[in-house]
């Protein structure tokens, strides 16, 4: 059935050097590679499907799958136009005229916002976002506000790195900081909320204690394994349901306001077509 439906030119296109040879320009009248009932396969419908390192013999057979792919979708789509009953037929043609219009629109509304909408968000604006609907933002993870180091046993000087670690000073911070080579994983920035659970994954020591450990504020807390010493001191905590801060979700909330911003841009959008189509007497109602 399907030889009867297809013609492939094997002799010519699959053993002719013209038909690999993507370089030389196509001829003005192209002549099907195959053709089932009224449908036409060509060459340049395929060659940007070939890709470019592949030898002949594999270009060949692929080639082949190709046109045989082909040619299964022309029959099966014959056989269900033939199959189908009218009202089938043309309530698949609406789908498919319905999917158009909306790929157009939606299309045209996207450049349309991409052109107009103003993308610049002033921190006031965020503020007044996050304080109307903060309460909107309940976190569904623990955070905390952390500092930590894991070290080696064999770290020279450990015991001046644990007095450095308890101190508050900003001074000791950076002469922490400046062993930074020496630690296996490091935070010192204690003022930024972070997810208990990134935590864990950098300190393997943890997770084998109660999250309640690290959901209390603590001055120091010293674990030790054969991989190393973990130093902790948790400055902050904030447990699931509680309202998450705001610079922990201003990503969240500018998105939030860009996307408020788009739909009203839409909508005076929709509206100033309407009344130029109105005005422009392209719209009318009877």
């Amino acid at each position: 059935m399907v030889k009867k439906g297809i013609i492939i030119l094997l002799a010519i296109a699959f053993t002719s050097c013209d038909f690999f040879d993507f370089s030389k320009k196509e001829k003005i009248v192209e002549n099907p590679i195959a053709s089932v009932y009224n449908q036409y396969l060509y060459k340049s419908d395929i060659l940007h499907l070939i890709p470019k390192e592949i030898s002949s013999k594999d270009s060949l057979l692929f080639v082949k799958s190709i046109i045989n792919n082909w040619a299964i979708q022309q029959i099966l789509k014959q056989k269900a136009e033939e199959n189908l009953t009218k009202e089938e037929n043309d309530s698949y043609t609406k789908l498919v005229e319905d999917y158009k219009q909306s790929l157009l629109v939606n299309g045209y509304k996207e450049r349309l916002v991409q052109q107009q909408l103003d993308t610049l968000i002033l921190e006031s604006e965020i503020n007044a976002y996050y304080d109307e609907n903060k309460n909107n933002f309940r976190l569904n993870e623990e955070l905390i506000k952390i500092k930590y180091l894991h070290f080696g046993k064999d770290l020279l000087d450990k015991e001046e790195i644990i007095k450095l670690f308890k101190s508050d000073s900003y001074d000791d911070l950076l002469a922490l900081e400046a062993h930074e080579l020496n630690f296996k994983a490091m935070n010192l920035n204690d003022s930024t909320w972070i997810r208990l659970e990134d935590v864990l994954l950098k300190n393997p020591k943890f997770k084998e204690e109660p999250k309640d450990i690290l959901l209390k504020k603590t001055k120091f807390i010293q674990k030790e394994d054969s991989l190393g010493l973990y130093l902790v001191a948790v400055k902050d905590v904030l447990k699931r349901n509680d309202i998450a801060p705001k610079n922990y979700i201003k990503p969240t909330i500018k998105q939030m306001i860009l996307h408020k911003r788009k739909l009203e841009l839409i909508r005076d959008i929709e509206k100033t077509l309407i009344n130029d189509a109105i005005q422009n007497e392209n719209f009318k109602e009877y």
